[in-house]
Parts: structure tokens; sequence; C-alpha cells
């Protein structure tokens, strides 16, 4: 049964943390991806010109690690407001996985692209993707080999669906940042933006304090697979 929440446009902002509860590496903690290789060797348009093996193994890697990696309860939380819920709730993560779409959310969307996509960069044509890509790769539309790379978004290019994300951050009477370091543009600026509305109330769902924490209203803090549930419990219940 769907409820009528006091809020009617959720707008929730998902990073690193909320996927590190299934076992995913986080990009900058101490022991994170970023610790062990280097962004200008496999993260940014030149380095894929310069070795796309390179940059393709490393892709090729982690999608190979999301088999058997499950949702958490902080997923599957957040996929139960979607469904009880009766406002507008969209989801908008800045992590490559599908675990948001295992768990069953449906109104969401990868501002920094997806493992298990791949895009032409002849054509722009967007696949499904689960298997591994090289500089042999043909492309299934154009046929040409070499233009194959993994839809995400590295390093100097721009997010996607920033049009449809402004939007949605200048009607929302909710903004939750669940799992994000706040140090990462033009996410870490969406709280600000939203401030600048009047119109919605913040909340930061963190395992600690995020760069940006003093600019929520209301902080919340510990592991996203506790502090998520227990938060949309206590939501749908004031419903």
């Amino acid at each position: 049964m769907s409820k009528q929440s006091r809020f009617s446009r959720i707008v929730i902002l998902t990073g690193a943390g909320i996927s590190a509860d299934s076992g995913l590496h986080t990009f900058r903690d101490p022991d994170g991806l970023w610790a062990k290789h280097d962004i200008n060797d496999v993260a940014t348009p030149g380095a894929y010109a310069r070795d796309p093996e390179r940059v393709l193994g490393f892709y090729n890697e982690r999608r190979r690690n999301l088999a058997g990696v499950e949702p958490n309860p902080a997923h599957h939380a957040l996929a139960r407001l979607e469904k009880e819920c009766r406002g507008d709730i969209l989801i908008v993560t800045q992590n490559v996985d599908d675990l948001h779409e295992k768990a069953g959310s449906r109104q969401l969307l990868h501002m920094h692209g997806e493992l298990r996509k791949a895009r032409c960069s002849h054509t722009e044509d967007v696949f499904v993707w689960p298997d591994d890509l090289n500089p042999t790769t043909q492309c299934p539309d154009c046929g040409r080999t070499g233009v194959m790379r993994p839809h995400i978004v590295w390093f100097g290019e721009m997010p996607l669906e920033m049009d449809r994300i402004e939007s949605a951050l200048e009607d929302c009477d909710l903004f939750l940042s669940i799992g994000t370091s706040g140090n990462v543009y033009p996410a870490a600026g969406f709280v600000s933006s939203v401030r600048m509305t009047g119109k919605a109330h913040t909340v930061e769902l963190n395992l600690e304090p995020s760069e940006g924490h003093s600019l929520f209203a209301e902080q919340i803090y510990g592991r996203a697979a506790q502090v998520v549930p227990d938060y949309v419990e206590a939501l749908l219940s004031k419903s």
C-alpha cells in the first residue's frame, strides 16, 4: 500500500558509501581504487587515447567484480521508499554499479555512467554490455573496431543527465545525500543548489561527516546498511 509522505518530491543522491556495505571498494578511502591506480592512467580520455588496452582492462576487472555482489539493506530501503511512497522520488547515483536496479529501484539516474554498459565513441550509441571490452571489439551498429569504450564518465567529461537532475533539485522538498564524500563536483554542490531554492529539507546520511556536512539541516552518521533503513522506516511511519 502506498503512503502519502509529508514530502512529495524527494531527490536522493547516493555515492560509494552505500555500495561499500555490499563489499565494493570506494574510490577515495586510504585503501580505495585511487590509492592503487593513478587516475591519469585509467580514468581520463587522454589515458584511453594513449593506452586503450590498459584502460579497458581496468574497467573489465571492475565489471567482473560485480558478479555475485548483491544489494544491501540500504539499497532495498530506497527501493521500498519508491514503492510505498506516493510522492515523486528520484535517485541520482554517482555509482556505476547496478545495485540500485537489483534492489528494485526504477526512478534512477546514473550521472557517472554504468559499468554494465558500453558506448561507441563514433556513433554515441549505448549498449548493455556484460562482457569484456578490448581494442578490437566491434561496435554492434557501425561495425568499427577501436571505438568501443565503457559507458563511464571520465575525469574531464561532463556528467550525464544534468538537465534532468538540476530540474529535480529545483523542485524537491526533501534532499537526501547518502554515502558521499562531498568533494566531487558537481554532485558536491547539489545541497547548495537545493538550499538556494529554500523549498527543501536537507539530510546527510553518511559513515562520517562529509566535507559539506555543515550545509545540511540534519545529519545522521553510521553505516548506510543501518541508518538508511532506519530513516526510511521513520519517514514512512510519519506518512
